[in-house]
């Protein structure tokens, strides 16, 4: 990193860390993320049984000291299995929208520069995308791959990527009308360049603010999508399906499915949080 690259991060990192300071909710996300991240990270150590072992005759136990948030009716420890969710809903979340964040970006960026037919274009097969809501668009496209890990992330990007294409594209019409830009084109630099050297660099901040917000979507709908029996298959444990598993002894044992959705409430509301603070700090407009 050169020093000018250094002085603009420590200049942007000092003021991340102020308007953090002024929204403190913004701190409290980011702490619970990395408590999740090292969770996740760390399962095999934290957790204090196998997530996929079964212990007939301990089932649908309520919280004891042996089992902390109980069993479910295969007789598995709840706590561990929520300890090992977190890893596929996080995975699920950050590379979903990564690559979302790829896809969209890109035909965004592209749109906006290109204009005219490319323009109309690329925006009308998002809008038609668009005209999907979230969640129905990833069942539609889990149904037709499959249920997998991979499917899954690959729905949840394809589903999110006309959102991106549209919050890349509008930033993009203003900026190439800047004179940098211009200098550009009048040295003779081509459309790529001027499109990831010049331009991207100017519209990130948008794009990365809307992607911390958005984990909190992906993670929610992957959890809507294993709820219904098209996430991961069992019995790799993930949030979603243990609330569907849980759904049938609700009266009997509400801790199946009250657990791991306070879990996935708790993880959106901490990306949200996050993603707000984000916002702030990258918006000059609403840091003044």
């Amino acid at each position: 990193m050169t020093p000018r690259k250094r002085s603009k991060f420590k200049h942007f990192l000092g003021e991340t860390i102020e308007v953090f300071n002024k929204n403190k909710t913004s701190w409290v996300g980011l702490v619970i993320l990395i408590v999740m991240v090292v969770i996740a990270v760390l399962a095999p150590l934290l957790a204090p049984y196998n997530p996929v072992e079964q212990h007939i005759l301990q089932r649908l136990q309520p919280s004891s000291q042996t089992y902390l948030l109980g069993t479910d009716h295969f007789g598995r420890d709840i706590l561990s299995r929520i300890i090992y969710g977190a890893r596929i809903s996080l995975t699920v979340g950050v590379l979903s929208i990564l690559l979302g964040l790829i896809i969209g970006g890109s035909f965004g960026l592209v749109a906006g520069y290109k204009g005219g037919w490319v323009d109309n274009t690329i925006m009308r097969v998002m809008d038609v995308f668009m005209s999907f809501p979230t969640l129905i668009m990833g069942l539609l496209i889990v149904a037709v791959l499959g249920a997998s890990l991979t499917n899954l992330i690959v729905a949840i990007a394809l589903t999110v990527a006309p959102r991106f294409a549209r919050i890349a594209r509008a930033p993009t019409v203003t900026v190439k009308e800047r004179d940098f830009v211009e200098a550009g084109r009048a040295m003779g630099f081509s459309d790529i360049r001027i499109m990831v050297v010049h331009i991207l660099p100017n519209i990130l901040g948008e794009i990365l603010v809307m992607a911390s917000l958005w984990i909190a979507t992906a993670v929610r709908i992957e959890a809507s999508l294993s709820f219904i029996g098209l996430g991961v298959k069992p019995p790799i444990p993930t949030w979603g399906g243990m609330i569907r598993e849980g759904f049938e002894f609700i009266l009997d044992a509400p801790w199946l499915s009250v657990y791991p959705g306070a879990v996935i409430l708790i993880t959106v509301f901490a990306f949200n949080m996050l993603g707000d603070g984000l916002r702030d700090a990258l918006d000059p407009k609403l840091r003044e």
